[in-house]
C-alpha cells in the first residue's frame, strides 16, 4: 500500500513538473519578445532573458502613433469581427441544411464542399476570379470569399448530427418552423463547436494578408499584417529616422533599434489573439472534441 502511494506521488510530481516546463517553453518566447521590445537597445545587444533593462516604450509610441497603423488596425479588426460573424452564421446554417433529408442532392453538395479541402484552382485563377467579381480594392474581398469554409462545415455538420432528433420533433409539434428551430434550438445547443470555429476563423482573418497584397492598393484598406510587414522590412530605416528625430528634439527620449522595432511589431500582431484565446479556450477544447467523435 505504501509502495503504491509513493508511486502515485511520484507520478503526480513528474506530471506537474513536466507540464510546468512544457507551459514555460510555450510562454517564454512571447515573454522574451515583450521584455526585449521595451528594453534599451544597448542592453538588448548584451542579452536580456528575465527582466527588461533600461525600460522604455518609445518604440510602441512611435509605431502606434503612425496613422497607417491605426487605420490598418481598424481594417483588420473590422475584418476579423464581421468576417467571423458572417462565416460562423453561414457555415452553421449551411451545415444544418445539409443534415436535412428533405434537401435535394444534399450528399452531392456535401461532397463538393469536402473536395474543396483537397483541391483548389491556384493563385492565378483565384486572382482573376476575385477581379472579375469586382472585389479588387474592396473591403468585401476580406469577407465574402470565406463565407463558407469546408472544414468548418464538416465540424458543424458532425456536431449537429449528434443533437437528439427529439428536440426538433418537439419544436415541430409546437409549431416551430425551420428557421425558428435553427435559431432557438440548433444554434444555442451548438455553442461549443461554434466557439471552436469562431476561434479558428478569427485567428485566420486576423493573420491574413495575401489577399491584401495581391488585390488591394488602397492605403485605407490595408490590413495590419501587411502594414507591419512593410514596417518590418524597413525596420532599420524606421529606427534611424525615429532616433534622428528624437535627437533633434530637445525633449528627453530613448533611442530605438531595428531589433526593438521587430519585437514590437511581433507583439502588436500577436497581442489581440493572446488576450482573447484564454476566454474561448474552454469552449474551444470541448467543441473540437465533440465535433470529432464521428465523421
Amino acid at each position: 500500500m505504501r509502495r503504491e502511494r509513493i508511486l502515485d506521488i511520484s507520478f503526480h510530481v513528474f506530471n506537474y513538473t513536466f507540464f510546468a516546463i512544457f507551459a514555460l517553453c510555450c510562454v517564454y518566447p512571447f515573454y522574451y519578445i515583450l521584455i526585449n521590445s521595451v528594453s534599451d537597445p544597448i542592453m538588448v545587444t548584451k542579452g536580456i532573458y528575465l527582466w527588461p533593462k533600461g525600460f522604455n516604450v518609445t518604440v510602441y509610441q512611435e509605431m502606434l502613433g503612425q496613422r497607417s497603423i491605426s487605420v490598418a488596425f481598424g481594417v483588420s479588426l473590422s475584418r476579423a469581427v464581421l468576417g467571423t460573424i458572417l462565416t460562423v452564421f453561414s457555415c452553421a446554417l449551411f451545415s444544418y441544411i445539409i443534415t436535412k433529408k428533405e434537401m435535394p442532392f444534399r450528399k452531392t453538395v456535401y461532397r463538393f464542399v469536402v473536395v474543396t479541402l483537397y483541391l483548389n484552382a491556384g493563385l492565378i485563377p483565384w486572382y482573376l476570379t476575385m477581379k472579375m467579381l469586382g472585389l479588387k480594392n474592396s473591403f468585401l474581398l476580406y469577407i465574402l470569399p470565406s463565407v463558407i469554409v469546408g472544414f468548418f462545415v464538416i465540424l458543424m455538420k458532425t456536431f449537429i448530427e449528434q443533437i437528439p432528433v427529439a428536440l426538433e420533433e418537439a419544436a415541430v409539434v409546437e409549431g416551430a418552423g425551420f428557421f425558428t428551430i435553427f435559431a432557438k434550438i440548433i444554434f444555442p445547443v451548438s455553442l461549443p463547436i461554434i466557439a471552436t470555429i469562431t476561434v479558428f476563423n478569427a485567428v485566420n482573418q486576423w493573420n491574413s494578408w495575401m489577399d491584401n497584397l495581391f488585390l488591394v492598393n488602397d492605403p485605407n484598406l490595408q490590413t495590419l499584417q501587411l502594414t507591419l510587414l512593410n514596417f518590418l522590412k524597413q525596420s532599420e530605416a524606421l529606427a534611424q529616422e525615429t532616433t534622428r528625430r528624437m535627437m533633434g528634439n530637445q525633449s528627453a527620449g530613448h533611442q530605438i533599434s531595428p531589433q526593438n522595432v521587430k519585437m514590437a511589431i511581433t507583439m502588436i500582431v500577436t497581442a489581440p489573439i493572446l488576450l482573447i484565446y484564454p476566454f474561448m479556450q474552454k469552449y474551444f477544447v470541448k467543441g473540437i472534441m465533440l465535433g470529432a467523435v464521428k465523421g
